[in-house]
């Protein structure tokens, strides 16, 4: 059985560190994968300043790739 972690966020903007936290999930947690699932709106931050869903996206795969 495959085993897959989540990381869940707003990713406003995704950034080295989200890379990091992965890398060291899948190592210590002995993951396959993880997957990053970015959020549309998170209900504890303003929507001030927060980048489009579309930007978010595009940043989260280039950080990940």
């Amino acid at each position: 059985m495959r085993r897959i972690g989540l990381l869940g966020g707003s990713f406003n903007p995704a950034h080295d560190g989200h890379a990091h936290i992965s890398r060291v999930a899948l190592a210590r947690l002995r993951l396959d994968e993880l997957w990053w699932l970015v959020s549309p709106q998170n209900p504890l931050k303003p929507t001030d300043g927060m980048a489009g869903m579309d930007r978010r996206l595009a940043r989260a795969r280039d950080v990940a790739a």
